[in-house]
């Protein structure tokens, strides 16, 4: 079955759903969905931590929203791919937010005869479908230290190609070391 579409989750107001507990009995959630970010850290860090990569770049959130795991998997993989292309091992690049609030469905069935095997609104608790981060206004997303000016300036191309892929507004904000 294919998901729904974020706008069912990212802008409401929720309570974050995280209880997992390692003793069965005490823990809220049975099953939690399996984490599709793969790498939170991409790039060489060496660099960072000798000085070397002189530019930061942030890309932060403009509004309170959640963002999908899968959303945040798919940025990922394009600026990671844009960058090693780009600048060949010559930065960090990193995924800020942890996906922890896990976001349930109460699915429905549709087509002839549905209305009879269905209970509705009864115990529509739902069950668990997958991860969001839960963002404040001004949290970061996505953080990327460069070498130089020209890789700056290609970065923030290639942030803004990710813009369309998330559910809020957004603002890049760069500074030098």
């Amino acid at each position: 079955m294919a998901l729904r579409k974020a706008t069912a989750y990212s802008k409401k107001k929720v309570t974050p759903y995280t209880r997992v507990s390692k003793r069965r009995q005490k823990s809220y959630i049975k099953t939690v969905p399996q984490q599709k970010i793969v790498k939170f850290t991409m790039g060489n860090e060496e660099l960072l931590n000798k000085g070397k990569l002189r530019f930061k770049l942030y890309v932060v959130s403009g509004e309170k929203v959640q963002i999908r795991h899968n959303a945040l998997e798919a940025c990922r993989q394009y600026i990671n791919k844009k960058l090693d292309k780009e600048l060949s091992g010559q930065y960090v690049f990193k995924v800020i937010p942890f996906p922890h609030h896990i976001q349930r469905e109460n699915k429905m069935l549709t087509g002839a005869g549905a209305d009879r095997m269905q209970t509705g609104m009864q115990l529509s608790f739902g069950k668990a479908m997958g991860k969001a981060a839960i963002l404040k206004e001004g949290s970061g997303i996505f953080f990327a230290a460069l070498p130089d000016k020209k890789a700056v300036q290609f970065a923030r191309r290639v942030f803004k190609q990710v813009k369309s892929k998330l559910p809020c507004k957004t603002r890049i904000i760069s500074e030098e070391i």
